[in-house]
């Protein structure tokens, strides 16, 4: 009981010193501010980072193998694979016929163009060529509609599937399905709309992408382009597998004698997540490193501060002392200021945040919000910094003997 009232004149003398020092007590915590406001924007931006990614990787599918000139990512010399020569349709029918792992293959070619339905347009939509094997041997199969069919595939039908950012960019208040649309220039039925899947701004989904048949798409944009195949994995369980064998077909086709390296590549969603992983790691990293070395100079600021507050009441302790006070009274009051100067760094800091958080979450289109248990870290990072900075100046005040005490001018 006597501990609980030593610890609330302990708060009530060091939320009066504060307050009695309102500026001075802002700028001491200026560093913990700094350095709440890095550590929690730092990682809310991670995990909004984290969950776009997520939906983009599953635009690639954990099951589908890309089969593709250049590697998503290397460290090869440019000028070692720039000259590869070009991934052609043709391999499609050599896989179908030769892959026993694999349960569908199609071709994708595109380019970006600008697309209209009357006065609606989007400019920046990418029209891919495929052909009908396409919607299974991708990532995304939730359609409202259809996905064209082999014989419009094969006859280069003017018919298209439009991503979810498309139609509604072209048809605001409309069903688009059986509607048509004009692509540069030519008409265009829709026959379905994918699901929105969002992520990475939905560059690398089908929300902004418009499919139409391969042959259709060399007709009208040429067929000089770079062509990537997707092949479906039947089994998840032999992707290992099914890569190996799709590498040995491909190096059959393309006649690599044996020992010399491949003049292709087979890219998977694994690569990216592996590589985002490491991104990740090293902006958190980085973020700990400025959040470190912000809380190291605010506990500076707020040790150097306790030391003056110290100083400036050295009369006070005195009278304290002589009246009865322990030391660890004395102690316990000098560490709660430092600790209140913390926390009140530490809530302005996650106030700062939350603000910047709404910010970033509505420039940069990310799903982001502050996780709890990061709101708790940062407290009780606060209050940490507050007791360690504060305890060697306390540890003085409690030290002091109160006959000199009394003495100081």
């Amino acid at each position: 009981m006597f501990f609980l009232q030593e610890l609330k004149e302990g708060m009530l003398i060091a939320f009066q010193a504060i307050r009695a020092n309102k500026m001075r007590s802002v700028l001491t915590t200026l560093g913990i501010i700094i350095g709440i406001v890095a550590v929690t924007v730092m990682a809310t931006a991670i995990d909004g980072l984290d969950k776009a990614f997520e939906k983009s990787a599953k635009a690639f599918g954990t099951d589908i193998l890309y089969v593709q000139k250049f590697p998503w990512v290397s460290n090869e010399d440019w000028s070692l694979i720039r000259n590869r020569p070009d991934i052609k349709p043709q391999y499609v029918d050599v896989i179908e016929r030769q892959a026993k792992l694999s349960a569908a293959a199609a071709p994708v070619v595109a380019r970006r163009t600008t697309v209209k339905n009357g006065t609606f347009l989007f400019e920046d939509a990418i029209v891919t060529g495929t052909t009908h094997s396409y919607n299974e041997a991708s990532g995304n199969t939730n359609i409202d509609g259809r996905f064209f069919t082999a014989e419009e595939s094969d006859r280069a039908r003017l018919v298209c599937v439009i991503g979810a950012t498309v139609g509604e960019k072209l048809f605001p208040t409309g069903d688009p399905v059986g509607q048509t649309i004009l692509i540069a220039g030519a008409p265009y039925q829709v026959l379905g709309v994918y699901e929105k899947q969002g992520g990475l701004w939905g560059r690398f989904t089908s929300d902004n992408r418009v499919f139409i048949p391969f042959d259709a798409f060399q007709s009208r944009f040429g067929s000089r382009r770079w062509v990537t195949i997707n092949v479906k994995v039947a089994d998840i369980g032999e992707m290992e597998n099914a890569k190996l064998e799709l590498e040995g077909i491909m190096r059959k086709v393309r006649r690599i004698e044996p020992g010399k390296a491949n003049n292709f590549n087979i890219n998977a969603q694994e690569i990216l997540t592996q590589t985002f992983g490491r991104f990740t790691m090293v902006v958190g990293a980085i973020g700990l490193v400025i959040t470190g070395l912000s809380l190291i100079v605010g506990g500076i600021g707020i040790m150097n501060i306790m030391f003056v507050s110290v100083t400036e009441r050295t009369k006070e302790i005195g009278i304290r002392k002589a009246i009865g006070a322990r030391k660890r009274t004395i102690l316990m009051q000098f560490l709660i200021e430092a600790a209140a100067l913390c926390l009140i760094g530490g809530m302005i800091g996650l106030s700062i945040s939350f603000i910047l958080v709404q910010v970033v979450s509505n420039v940069f289109e990310l799903e982001a919000s502050m996780p709890a248990i990061v709101v708790f870290i940062a407290i009780v990072v606060s209050l940490v910094v507050g007791v360690i900075s504060g305890f060697l100046p306390a540890f003085r005040a409690a030290k002091m003997d109160p006959v000199e005490a009394l003495r100081y001018e």
